[in-house]
């Protein structure tokens, strides 16, 4: 009997259900990082805030309603939008060669999608100004068909495309990567053309990616300033975006308006961030059947 409790135990030890962790001194790691979240990000944003709620809903409204800084709204707003649906149609061919194809030089083109994040955006402005300039490497050949990138609504595109085109590669490329080719093999094996397997296989997977994409190419090109400011013009009611109105008012030491269009531009990039979130959680859960 002995010998057999001495058997019968570590056999119970076994079956008991291990403590799960995540990481070692899980609450000291996560103290520290809402630590680190609260003083690099929270506060600012709510220094942002009380800053312009100090000034009075009427001087507020006045501030933000202004007709130069609402045709910066416009631009700007336009421009973000143009840049994503490029970029939700560039990124996913973009993940797609990235992900389906073998060929010399691939990794080279899979670092250059993050050169946006690692490249300064006040460089890539001036690179792309200089590009698409009427005597540009780019911009000549353009000025011969009668299209005029630099200095025009036309090169704030061009601007946040650049800057915002790795938000929709890297939320396709993984996702890309989970498909499966049967369905696909299975599909063409019946007849089905390419533009089928497409439209009926792969799409209805990869569109929540893709919009995931585009959106987050949107919100981040509301707030491009580097880039954006040496190919736009910035000509008033014509190519001046929002993040220059903001600097133009700390120019003229207007910190309280600043802080108010900063706090429009936070506002509306917060609140397409949480529908994002919240679209994926429910997608998700309608997905798994939850």
């Amino acid at each position: 009997m002995a010998t057999n409790d001495l058997l019968e135990r570590p056999a119970k030890r076994l079956s008991a259900p291990a403590t799960k962790r995540v990481l070692p001194g899980f609450g000291l790691s996560l103290g520290i990082s809402l630590f680190f979240i609260s003083l690099v990000l929270l506060l600012p944003i709510s220094g942002l805030f009380i800053r312009a709620a100090g000034m009075g809903w009427e001087q507020f409204w006045f501030v933000i309603t202004d007709p130069r800084v609402v045709a910066s709204y416009k631009v700007t707003a336009l421009a973000a939008l143009a840049a994503s649906l490029f970029n939700c149609v560039f990124g996913l061919l973009m993940a797609w060669v990235l992900v389906r194809y073998e060929f010399p030089g691939k990794r080279l083109l899979d670092a250059i999608m993050d050169l946006p994040f690692a490249l300064p955006t006040a460089v890539a402005g001036i690179t792309l100004a200089t590009l698409f300039a009427e005597n540009g490497w780019y911009g000549q050949y353009l000025t011969d068909l009668g299209i005029e990138v630099a200095f025009t609504p036309l090169g704030i595109v061009v601007a946040m495309a650049f800057t915002s085109v790795p938000f929709v590669v890297r939320t396709v490329q993984p996702v890309l990567e989970e498909l499966a080719p049967e369905d696909e093999e299975a599909a063409m094996s019946l007849g089905a053309s390419d533009m089928t397997v497409f439209r009926k296989i792969l799409f209805p997977t990869l569109w929540p990616a893709v919009v995931t994409g585009g959106a987050l190419s949107f919100a981040r090109s509301l707030g491009e300033y580097g880039a954006v400011i040496f190919i736009a013009g910035n000509s008033p009611y014509i190519s001046e975006v929002i993040s220059l109105m903001i600097f133009v008012r700390l120019e003229e030491y207007d910190f309280p308006a600043a802080s108010a269009i900063a706090a429009v531009v936070m506002t509306v990039s917060l609140l397409l961030l949480l529908a994002i979130n919240v679209w994926q959680g429910r997608y998700l859960k309608r997905l798994h059947g939850g």
